[in-house]
Order: structure tokens, then C-alpha cells, then sequence
């Protein structure tokens, strides 16, 4: 059996203010690193070890990552990081706030950009200052792979390649392989292990640094997934992601 772990990146500075990230390379809060720290030590308690860790091109992921391996004490192990595994975009809803939105668009309008699969926020104007052409991170990629906005189809369509070219190629070799992403990042692996419909992923909601165990079989296969923690505690942070979206938090 095969077992995978996916972690979405600790609270970060703008999921506190509860707004719109997206490929904005904002940082973890203070709680983003301390959660990220008990995700460290949860797995590390639990008899996880790695041998390959993927990443984004998103600090708040990266530094994730670097506090559950120093936990682990697994700091020398290889880190792939790729733009491929960033956030979905959010185009030129980028950094304002989720419950202002919903109390100019509706709630149902902020479901439908935060969590359906093929309806995309209005795009973001390549003059704008927010547009990530401009980081030098992006300047190995052509225009086209540089998005003005994304729905979730289309961070499933650029994820899928580097799936096939690194991340299930690592799996299918005997590594244990941690995944270090984001919420939408994460969404589109679920999808694609979980062969969910369209319809069904518009539910799957991912909390910040909780672990989540896939059991594989050797062709890739879903046995079982669970997060780890308490089930408590897993409960509420799911609540409060679905909650972003609502006019009063």
C-alpha cells in the first residue's frame, strides 16, 4: 500500500483578513507557522517519514514546508517546487475581501469563484501591478501560461502535466511523497485521484495544515483517505473555510 500526504499551506497573513490570495505571494501568519509546526510534529509523531517533498512558487506553501520538514528533521530531503502546484488565480478579485464581495455580488456569486469548477472570476489587466508577469519567479514562462484569472478547470489543466511528468512517476517509484499546496491546488489532485465530477468537487473544502493520508493502491487508486488530528478540531477548520465565503463571518 502507498500512502500519500497532502498539506494545505498554515493560515496565511490574508486568509487572517479573509481575502482573495490567489498567486499574491503573500506570508503566513503567526498562527500559519505555528500551525505548520504542529503539522510537523503530528506526522512526526505518527511514524511519517518522506523522501521527495513537491511545493509552489508561493511563500506561504514554501514556508509550510520548511517548518514541517525542520520538525521532522527531514530538511535534507529534495524539494521539486513548480508554479504548476500554485493557487487557483483569482484574477482581479486578488486581495479584496471575501465577505465585502458577498455583500455586493451575493453569496451564491462568491461560491461560484471560490468553489465551482469551470466559472472563473473577471480576468486582471496585464497594466495592473498585481500581475505576476512582473516577479522575477515568472520570467522563465511564456505569456500564455501566465494566468489573468483561473476557474478550478483551468488549475486542474496546468497541474495534470506535472503530475504525469514528476509527482506520479516519484509515487510509482517507492517515495514517500509529501505535497505542500494550496486550497484549489489540492482540490484539483483530489479530483483527479477521487475521479470526481464536476458537480462533487464544488463541496471538497480543504482546511489550512491539517494532513491528509491517501491510501494507494500500486496503480494510484484511492483505498482510504483521512485527515489526521481530532476530529474535532478538523470539523471546525473546514467550518471556518466554508464560512469564508458568507456575508458575516
Amino acid at each position: 500500500m502507498i500512502k500519500l500526504v497532502l498539506l494545505r499551506h498554515g493560515e496565511s497573513v490574508w486568509n487572517k483578513e479573509n481575502r482573495f490570495t490567489g498567486w499574491i505571494d503573500v506570508d503566513l501568519s503567526k498562527k500559519g507557522m505555528i500551525d505548520a509546526k504542529k503539522a510537523g510534529e503530528l506526522l512526526n509523531s505518527k511514524g511519517y517519514t518522506f523522501d521527495l517533498a513537491f511545493t509552489s512558487y508561493l511563500r506561504r506553501a514554501i514556508r509550510t514546508l520548511w517548518i514541517v520538514l525542520d520538525e521532522m528533521d527531514l530538511m535534507w530531503i529534495p524539494v521539486l517546487s513548480s508554479w504548476r502546484l500554485n493557487e487557483k488565480h483569482y484574477g482581479v478579485i486578488q486581495g479584496l475581501n471575501k465577505s465585502e464581495l458577498a455583500s455586493k455580488y451575493g453569496e451564491k456569486q462568491i461560491l461560484l469563484w471560490r468553489r465551482s469548477f469551470n466559472v472563473k472570476p473577471p480576468n486582471l489587466d496585464r497594466t495592473d501591478k498585481r500581475y505576476s508577469g512582473n516577479e522575477l519567479k515568472y520570467s522563465t514562462l511564456n505569456d500564455k501560461d501566465i494566468p489573468l484569472s483561473e476557474s478550478l478547470e483551468d488549475t486542474f489543466k496546468r497541474f495534470l502535466p506535472y503530475w504525469f511528468k514528476e509527482i506520479e512517476p516519484a509515487i510509482k517509484s517507492g517515495k514517500k511523497v509529501l505535497i505542500v499546496a494550496h486550497g484549489n491546488s489540492l482540490r484539483a489532485i483530489i479530483k483527479y485521484i477521487d475521479k470526481l465530477s464536476d458537480e462533487e468537487i464544488i463541496d471538497v473544502n480543504i482546511p489550512t495544515a491539517i494532513p491528509l493520508v491517501y491510501e494507494l493502491d500500486e496503480n494510484l487508486n484511492p483505498i482510504s483517505k483521512y485527515y489526521l488530528g481530532d476530529p474535532k478540531k478538523i470539523k471546525k477548520a473546514l467550518n471556518n473555510v466554508i464560512n469564508q465565503g458568507k456575508l458575516y463571518l
